[in-house]
């Protein structure tokens, strides 16, 4: 397993700009803290629920579709360049959704936010389907995975005013450098180099 392009994929798509965290960033600055962390509580939640669903899923598949990790890895390497294009070309200007700050509206977002549904659906096929055929080890990364959600949820709460700033002040390089670590992760799980 590439921990490296692992650690590089799941980290640029969990605390870049997204849906989630956009929203957690206007909840801090509309609602305060304590609302915002109801919101985290929802999407994380239901961020683990879906990695779950997506392993077994893939596991399923694994057994019965002999070659689905390949398609499905092709797919994840497909899905961060796509990443990487949109975050490369997002502009400030863009609007920033409202939605009230509860752990309700938290969890429901994760289950239509397309950034999160195609991430949990390619994270285990492409990084640990192939190195770990195990129920068991997919259960870790998935609680691994969610934990390290959780702290990227908060993190955009607790620092969500400084990162605001420095994301309007410093967005083009940001997300030119995001972009770029995406490139490198998929060039990385489609097995290229």
């Amino acid at each position: 397993m590439n921990i490296t392009s692992f650690f590089i994929y799941y980290i640029v798509v969990t605390f870049t700009p997204g849906p989630t965290n956009i929203v957690i960033l206007s909840s801090v600055h509309h609602f305060g803290t304590k609302k915002a962390m109801e919101y985290v509580g929802g999407a994380t939640i239901a961020f683990g629920l879906l990695l779950a669903a997506s392993a077994m899923l893939n596991h399923i598949l694994a057994g019965v579709i002999p070659n689905i990790l390949n398609i499905m890895q092709i797919i994840g390497s497909l899905y961060m360049l796509y990443l990487a294009y949109q975050i490369y070309r997002m502009s400030s200007a863009e609007a920033k959704p409202k939605q009230t700050a509860n752990f309700v509206s938290g969890l429901l977002m994760q289950f239509v936010n397309p950034k999160v549904l195609l991430f949990t659906l390619t994270v285990i096929p492409s990084y640990v389907m192939p190195y770990y055929t195990s129920s068991l080890a997919s259960f870790v990364f998935v609680m691994i995975i969610t934990v390290i959600g959780f702290l990227a949820f908060t993190t955009w709460v607790v620092f969500g005013a400084v990162f605001r700033s420095f994301l309007q002040n410093y967005q083009k390089v940001i997300n030119t450098l995001t972009a770029l670590f995406l490139v490198y992760s998929a060039i990385m799980v489609s097995g290229i180099l």
